[in-house]
């Protein structure tokens, strides 16, 4: 089954003739290049030599690489430079004065240590823009400390949520933290352009893990400031707003969000309970709140005795909204993904055809599109530096060296 929307489109992008170099590694800056990628941008990937960003090696791997390097490193270009060493850092200069963006993910200090600080890259590149995401940002007490997103969810308030009431904190099950700081750079790095368009200069777009997680904290901060309300893990329900929780099925769970004032009356309907829909204590949230250990336990009462199908479609019919627990099999089965061409079929290095997450978001004019397969390691290596000026016998010197 493939999608309505191609794989590979003839349009451009609306980031066509944007030129961005990528230093990082992992998640957090690669999914920051990967997103300006798929929207037309030339990303030339830097990767040191000696197996390239470990990321390649991460999760389940076919001959050798990650899957995950599929939808990661698509519509890049790769080039391998030992950044320890001085005659790669010289050719990264290179290649960054004929940049519009530098995206960097190392620990603060790094990129100083090798004389490509900001300053230094800026003098002879006014209209750089470089994004730098690191764990605590590049200022303040904390800059120097090692931090993964793991970490910066936990300092950003999100770990301490993530728990069944009394239970440990869990992970959320995806590196949520580095995606969030990732698109936040986005963010960061479109508004730059938009500035330097008007004012032909760059800058440096700091971006730091946990601030990013905080960022999406919704009342955390407020509710604690007001009222010394500390917000703690609710589980699968949503504080403060009600209904809305996970419910058991004969064969599964379903997602009930029945917190609308007509919607609740709606639902209440839907399972036999016009008792509760006519309460009037019921009408708003604030009442349902006060009372939501009892409506939630009538709404599981009457989900527990019924498949997930049926409870689906009775809801879908009473305009309510709610949705199955979705597995990647699910994800995969689904239609409407396939429709709106958020599954996409590409075939990798190696031979593997395998469907990848498709584009987003999706735009009207200047639709992203998935036209280059993740390159192999150093792949674009020769074809990169020669446009920087490295000749075919400096290239073959490096690479004798093991500087690429």
């Amino acid at each position: 089954m493939t999608s309505t929307t191609p794989a590979c489109s003839d349009t451009r992008g609306p980031l066509a003739g944007l030129r961005v170099v990528e230093l990082g590694q992992l998640i957090a800056g690669p999914f920051a290049a990967k997103t300006l990628a798929d929207f037309g941008a030339d990303v030339i990937k830097v990767e040191p030599p000696d197996g390239g960003d470990p990321l390649r090696q991460w999760r389940l791997l076919h001959e050798g690489t990650s899957v995950w390097w599929q939808v990661q490193s698509r519509n890049k270009k790769s080039v391998t430079l030992d950044l320890r060493q001085p005659e790669a850092r010289e050719i990264a200069r290179r290649l960054i004065a004929e940049a519009d963006v530098l995206i960097e993910n190392f620990k603060p200090g790094v990129m100083e240590g090798w004389g490509l600080d900001y300053d230094s890259l800026s003098a002879s590149n006014p209209g750089l823009i470089m994004l730098r995401i690191s764990g605590y940002g590049q200022s303040g007490p904390y800059r120097d400390r090692p931090g993964f997103g793991v970490v910066a969810e936990a300092m950003g308030g999100l770990r301490h949520l993530s728990a069944e009431p009394g239970r440990v904190p869990v992970r959320v099950g995806v590196s949520i933290g580095d995606t969030l700081a990732s698109l936040h750079g986005v963010i960061g790095v479109l508004m730059a352009l938009h500035h330097r368009r008007e004012s032909g200069r760059g800058q440096v777009v700091d971006v730091a893990l946990y601030e990013a997680v905080f960022n999406c904290m919704e009342s955390l901060l407020p509710e604690y400031s007001a009222f010394g309300v500390v917000r703690e893990p609710a589980g699968s329900a949503l504080p403060g707003i009600a209904p809305s929780n996970a419910y058991p099925c004969r064969d599964g769970w379903v997602l009930v969000a029945g917190n609308g004032d007509s919607i609740f009356k709606r639902l209440m309907g839907a399972i036999g309970r016009d008792d509760l829909a006519a309460d009037p204590e019921l009408a708003n949230n604030v009442g349902r709140v006060r009372r939501v250990a009892e409506i939630d336990a009538a709404i599981a009462a009457w989900t527990a005795s019924r498949a997930v199908p049926e409870v689906l479609d009775t809801l879908e019919t009473a305009r309510v909204p709610a949705g199955r627990i979705y597995t990647a099999k699910d994800i995969a089965e689904d239609p409407h993904y396939r429709a709106r061409g958020m599954i996409q079929r590409v075939e990798s290095a190696d031979g593997l055809s395998v469907e990848v997450p498709g584009v987003v978001p999706v735009l009207s004019a200047t639709p992203g599109a998935i036209g280059r397969r993740a390159p192999t390691l150093g792949e674009d290596t020769q074809a990169v530096l020669r446009e920087v000026g490295v000749t075919a016998e400096q290239l073959q010197a490096l690479r004798d060296r093991g500087i690429v």
